[in-house]
């Protein structure tokens, strides 16, 4: 069975229209999901603690359309074969 990986994160925008971190070393990783549901349910929580912050916003990565799962992997993502 597949994995579909998601990745929550979000933090402080330098302007709301744009999707630009004020600070890249502030970034508050949420935590990786294995499925869009869990995700779903991970961004809403941090989105709604931050709502008073018209600054802050929170993505889902969909970590797992960053590799083409029907490509050969390279040595180091594959380190257990």
């Amino acid at each position: 069975m597949t994995q579909r990986l998601h990745l929550v994160f979000g933090g402080e925008l330098i302007d709301p229209t744009k999707n630009a971190f004020k600070d890249v070393d502030a970034i508050d990783v949420v935590g990786m999901y294995p499925n869009y549901q869990a995700a779903y349910d991970a961004w809403k929580n941090a989105a709604q603690r931050t709502v008073d912050n018209a600054h802050m916003r929170y993505f889902i990565a969909h970590i797992h359309r960053l590799r083409d799962e029907e490509a050969e992997a390279s040595s180091t993502e594959e380190l257990g074969s």
